[in-house]
């Protein structure tokens, strides 16, 4: 199993910026994507940024220009760069890792989440 562990999440005043970072054990396997997810009160999760084993990031349209997403493969970290927060973004952020090993395919694995509160 592939553990992976956030940390980073806090109170910011709107305007503001923070930083996620995440962890992941390989344990085995091969992780082919990191990223992070957010779920507000009452809503579904949604994606916020994704990052492939070559580099290729993807974001949701709400954080494009504002977030930013890089790893260190070395360490099988990824970052959440998170700039000019509003209270919009308020929600738990969840790190995701897909991961693949011979004999069990593909897997996903979830973080236990981070709180960010942004206030106005």
């Amino acid at each position: 199993q592939v553990q992976v562990v956030e940390s980073g999440g806090g109170l910011v005043q709107a305007g503001g910026s923070l930083t996620l970072s995440c962890a992941a054990s390989e344990s085995g396997f091969s992780i082919k994507t990191m990223g992070w997810y957010r779920q507000a009160p009452g809503k579904q999760r949604e994606l916020v940024a994704l990052v492939n084993e070559g580099g290729s990031t993807n974001y949701a349209d709400s954080v494009k220009g504002r977030f930013t997403i890089f790893s260190d493969n070395a360490k099988n970290t990824v970052y959440l760069q998170m700039k000019n927060l509003k209270p919009e973004d308020t929600a738990v952020y969840y790190c995701n890792c897909n991961a693949w090993r011979s004999g069990w395919g593909n897997r996903e694995f979830w973080g236990q989440g981070t709180q960010v509160t942004v206030s106005s």
